[in-house]
């Protein structure tokens, strides 16, 4: 998403953005934290941009050499630590780019933020800066720190070397370490009212953006970035009818933690209607309902079963398996009880390998 849109751009962030950098001396390390998707890499970039711009102003100019070096991830002074999983997303190139095709085809991107990356973060923060005076390193999201990384960024995070400066991101910061938590100014971030979040999706282009918005629990990031995807408005209306007819060809192709998330929100919302509540995430799930008699035990218990799935999303011997396993058995546990097949059998944890 960063590649896409930055802090200046996202409203929600301006008046949190202008405090953080007229307020004086920013401490060391800040802890820029808030509610999932609310930009917290974004703002976090746009605080490196600020303090590494050659203009002297409190934000950043946009136009000098600095500021567009930050915006091409290649400023000598900035580093951005992400797990290798989210490169992307932070505008960065994909590392060991002259790996063979053979090694990236039997190994996932790292969803966690190694100890390796650290160390090379640490090296780094004892250079003298090149363009100017501060250096930035960027921890994008902090809780994505395994222990032994996050131990070793300890000591520097309390005693930086000279003008180093570090941001940290969380979207859960009580998920780090009170010692990582309590050596960091911190920074929160609010998340967008429905309608300011609306008003900016149809800035963005969504010409539809309610469904996808709602989809996403009101993440407007993340409902960008699926509508870019080719998730738009009309594939949130259907959902709910393709896994009540258990049209797992309709999914097909969807990356699986975004369908589990769905089918998890789903199965909540129908959950809410079978106690006369209106969905949270899709609309017409009291129309479409959950075949009649089915309780609420029946519908804890798919959401359960979806849980256990979701271990295995990252590693499935066969993602087309996985997605009609995922449909199939979400469908089988949304309809009343009756006798199914073993491998659908609603007590049982089945794996998505096949």
């Amino acid at each position: 998403m960063s590649g896409a849109v930055s802090a200046s751009t996202l409203p929600w962030l301006g008046a949190g953005l202008a405090h953080t950098l007229t307020r004086g001396r920013a401490h060391h390390a800040l802890l820029v934290h808030g509610p999932a998707g609310v930009g917290q890499l974004d703002f976090a970039l746009e605080l490196a941009r600020a303090w590494l711009c050659e203009a002297p102003r409190p934000h950043a100019c946009g136009a000098c050499r600095s500021c567009h070096l930050v915006a091409e991830r290649s400023h000598p002074d900035l580093r951005v630590i992400v797990p290798e999983a989210l490169r992307a997303e932070a505008g960065l190139p994909e590392e060991g780019a002259a790996a063979s095709d053979e090694g990236k085809k039997t190994r996932k991107p790292s969803r966690a933020i190694l100890i390796e990356q650290i160390r090379a973060a640490l090296e780094f923060s004892n250079l003298t800066a090149a363009r100017g005076v501060h250096k930035v390193v960027v921890v994008h999201p902090a809780e994505a720190l395994n222990a032994v990384a996050a131990n070793a960024l300890l000591k520097t995070l309390e005693e930086p070397p000279g003008a180093m400066r570090f941001v940290l991101t969380s979207g859960d910061a009580q998920a780090l370490l009170p010692t990582i938590r309590s050596r960091c100014q911190g920074v929160a971030l609010r998340a967008p009212g429905r309608e300011e979040a609306l008003a900016w999706l149809r800035g963005q282009g969504v010409a539809e953006p309610e469904p996808v918005l709602d989809a996403c629990g009101g993440q407007p990031l993340r409902a960008l970035e699926l509508v870019r995807a080719g998730l738009d408005a009309a594939v949130w209306r259907q959902f709910p009818q393709w896994i009540a007819r258990g049209e797992s060809a309709a999914v097909a192709g969807w990356p699986l933690p975004v369908l589990l998330d769905a089918l998890q929100k789903l199965c909540h919302d129908h959950a809410l209607a079978a106690v006369g509540q209106a969905g949270r995430y899709f609309a017409d799930v009291g129309r479409v309902g959950a075949g009649p008699g089915t309780g609420l035990a029946r519908l804890t218990e798919a959401a359960a079963w979806l849980r256990a799935q979701s271990r295995h999303a990252d590693h499935p011997w066969s993602a087309a398996l996985a997605t009609e396993a995922l449909v199939q058995g979400t469908r089988a546990r949304l309809q009343p009880p009756h006798p199914t097949p073993q491998n659908l059998h609603p007590n049982t944890t089945q794996s998505l390998r096949p």
